[in-house]
C-alpha cells in the first residue's frame, strides 16, 4: 500500500518510489535473486502487465487470471489494481458493472486483506475474470482520439480560412438548428427567448428512443396536469411521447402543440 512504499534508488539513479520492498526482495521460483522489475515467476513485471491487458482485450480467462495471479503474489498487487481500473474504463464497453465489482475487490484485497496473501490473490483472480468476461471495447479510447484528431484540423481549417474536412458530430451548436431543444430555461439564450417550463416539460424533458415505464408517465402527465402552467392535451401527449431513434432531436416549432 503506498503508505508503506519505501524510497530507494533504482538501477539507474533515480529515485524510486513506487515498488514496494516485497516487490524487490525475496528470490524468483528458481531460488535466484530477483533482478528489477522481476516477478516471482522471473518474467518482467510490465510484460505480465501488458499480457493482462490484452488478455481482458481478447476475453482469455486463463490468460488474464494467471497474469493478475503472477502480479499479486509477487508484490506488484499496487500495479495490478492500477491497471485493472484503468482497463474497466479503457478496455470495456460501457455501463459494464465490472467497474464496481474491481473496486470492490481491490478493497478487499488491500484494505481487509494482505494483498499477496491468499484472499488477496482470489481478489485479484476475480477481479481479472470479471473483466476477462466483461464485453470488451475500444469505444472510449477511440471515441477520444477521433474527437482530439477532429479537433486538430477543425483549428487548422480555421487558421487557413477553409472548412474543415470533417467537424463534430454537432457541427454549429446554436439556437434554431438540429439542437434547438437545448437552449430552454436552464441556459442563458433559452431564458432570454423566454423559454420556461412549458419548453422544458414538453420539450427538453423528452426520453427515448423507448418509452418510459407507465407509472413514471402518469406521474408525469399529473405532476403537468397539476402545475400552475395549463398545458393542452396535445402538448400532454408530446411531453409523454418518446423521441424518435432516428431523428432523436426533431421537434415542432412554437405554438404548433397549442391546440
Amino acid at each position: 500500500m503506498t503508505e508503506d512504499r519505501q524510497a530507494t534508488f533504482g538501477a539507474d539513479g533515480s529515485l524510486d518510489t513506487e515498488t514496494p520492498p516485497e516487490a524487490r526482495e525475496g528470490t524468483t521460483d528458481r531460488g535466484e535473486p530477483k533482478g528489477e522489475h522481476e516477478t516471482d515467476g522471473g518474467y518482467n513485471r510490465y510484460d505480465v502487465s501488458s499480457l493482462l491487458q490484452k488478455a481482458v482485450r481478447r476475453s482469455d480467462e486463463r490468460v488474464a487470471a494467471w497474469a493478475a495471479w503472477e502480479l499479486a503474489r509477487s508484490g506488484y498487487a499496487w500495479n495490478l489494481w492500477d491497471r485493472l481500473n484503468l482497463y474497466v474504463v479503457e478496455d470495456l464497453r460501457a455501463g459494464q458493472d465490472v467497474a464496481l465489482l474491481v473496486e470492490r475487490y481491490e478493497e478487499l484485497a488491500t484494505d481487509r486483506w494482505e494483498p499477496d496473501s491468499w484472499k488477496g490473490r482470489l481478489c485479484a483472480i476475480h477481479a481479472a475474470l470479471a473483466c476477462a468476461r466483461a464485453r470488451s471495447s475500444r469505444e472510449a479510447a477511440n471515441a477520444d482520439e477521433c474527437f482530439g484528431r477532429i479537433a486538430d484540423r477543425r483549428a487548422d481549417a480555421t487558421s487557413d480560412g477553409v472548412e474543415p474536412p470533417v467537424d463534430f458530430p454537432v457541427g454549429d451548436l446554436g439556437p434554431d438548428g438540429e439542437f434547438d431543444v437545448i437552449f430552454d430555461q436552464h441556459t442563458g439564450e433559452g431564458a432570454r427567448r423566454g423559454r420556461g417550463t412549458r419548453f422544458f416539460k414538453t420539450r427538453g424533458a423528452r426520453v427515448g428512443p423507448d418509452e418510459d415505464g407507465e407509472e413514471s408517465r402518469r406521474w408525469q402527465r399529473l405532476a403537468m396536469v397539476l402545475s400552475d402552467v395549463d398545458y393542452s392535451e396535445a402538448e400532454l401527449d408530446h411531453a409523454l411521447a418518446p423521441v424518435s431513434g432516428e431523428e432523436p432531436w426533431d421537434e415542432p416549432g412554437d405554438g404548433d402543440l397549442r391546440d
